[in-house]
């Protein structure tokens, strides 16, 4: 017997923030979040999404046990502004029983209901900086700080349950070797002469801050036209701020700028934390800020987090500049591997992007909906 508990308590959100430690115990693969982060990101009074979405929270118990957990989200920027009825829900996790799942998205599928909502959809987050997508392929790889892992029993619950693919993402990796300079060398001076601009390397995170606020504009506007975009709104960006930009090397940032000072391209990379988390166990202290720290300072690996160019400056080679950057920044540090996040299927640009580089698919990330 399956009974579903709605937490509301700060003692219940913990149990449903470390429920996956117990699920992936001795698992080689799963990266662990750190708690303290997790609780902060459902906590209504710290994180700014809480202005303008909903979320419940449900935990799964069978002899009294916690066997799975799941957000259920209304994002109402979504809803009223873009006047997409969707139901979200996301950190879904559970064991390998369906009786589990269906008890879960029954909870999901009422709260959509109850706010005539045409159809569910997940795994997702609040917003598009979230984490996203079931892990449908590359089981055997680990994951990383910004992406779900999950055993491969999922995907065939979503099917079991009616569930349909909605999006597929795809995930790249590519030796740092294979940016050879030749290939955008003569085609950075070649854009930067044609179009009048100038790249811009940081060296401390100060230097960063005040050009943030700019950049999450310039990532609305580059977005705004993919499927599920939902803009940052200003006061989230005073917490994207302080909660990522910090945190990144700030010579792993880099922007463009046109000749009349404006923000048109730029793009982030985050040194790979996975080993460094598996080593903390979701808890900074006291040796799991070290473990970061170490990795923010040493990893060999890398992370393409987000690139953004404005609409009027894509399939013009602004990449050329971009990549010139990072050659030189990587070549300096050793990087040795390059990851991409989660990318839409169906995102051409970004293939083309790519594919000097003879990026591999090891990969493949789905959402999944249901109709209401």
């Amino acid at each position: 017997m399956v009974s579903i508990k709605s937490i509301s308590s700060k003692e219940d959100l913990k149990k449903f923030v470390t429920f996956p430690f117990s699920l992936y115990k001795g698992s080689k693969y799963w990266v662990p979040p750190i708690i303290k982060d997790e609780m902060e990101t459902f906590d209504k009074t710290k994180n700014p999404v809480f202005k303008d979405a909903e979320a419940w929270f449900f935990l799964a118990y069978k002899d009294n046990e916690i066997v799975g957990r799941v957000a259920a989200i209304i994002n109402r920027l979504e809803v009223n502004h873009q006047q997409v009825n969707k139901m979200r829900f996301g950190w879904f996790d559970f064991i390998d029983d369906k009786n589990v799942s269906t008890a879960l998205l029954q909870k999901v599928a009422e709260i959509g209901n109850d706010n005539q909502l045409e159809y569910m959809e997940g795994p997702v987050g609040f917003s598009n900086l979230d984490k996203v997508g079931v892990l449908v392929e590359g089981f055997d790889h680990i994951g990383t700080m910004i992406t779900w892992y999950n055993h491969p029993y999922y995907k065939n619950h979503y099917e079991a349950l009616g569930f349909v693919k909605e999006k597929e993402y795809m995930e790249n990796k590519f030796p740092a070797a294979n940016a050879d300079p030749k290939l955008f060398t003569k085609l950075n001076d070649l854009i930067k002469r044609r179009y009048g601009l100038i790249e811009v390397n940081f060296n401390s995170t100060k230097e960063v801050m005040p050009m943030a606020d700019e950049m999450f504009d310039l990532f609305n506007e580059t977005y705004a036209n993919l499927s599920s975009f939902v803009p940052i709104t200003p006061i989230q960006k005073e917490y994207f701020k302080k909660k990522y930009i910090s945190f990144i090397n700030p010579e792993y940032i880099k922007f463009i700028k046109d000749k009349n000072d404006k923000l048109i391209a730029f793009a982030i990379v985050m040194p790979s934390f996975s080993e460094a988390l598996q080593k903390a166990k979701g808890k900074l202290f006291p040796f799991g800020i070290y473990h970061l720290l170490k990795a923010k300072k040493n990893s060999k690996d890398v992370i393409f987090y987000l690139i953004g160019i404005h609409p009027e400056y894509q399939n013009k080679g602004v990449t050329a500049i971009i990549f010139n950057e990072y050659y030189k920044t990587f070549k300096e540090k050793g990087i040795q591997m390059c990851y991409r996040t989660p990318e839409l299927e169906e995102n051409i640009a970004i293939k083309q992007m790519w594919k000097h580089f003879d990026p591999v698919i090891y990969k493949r990330r789905r959402t999944y909906k249901k109709n209401l």
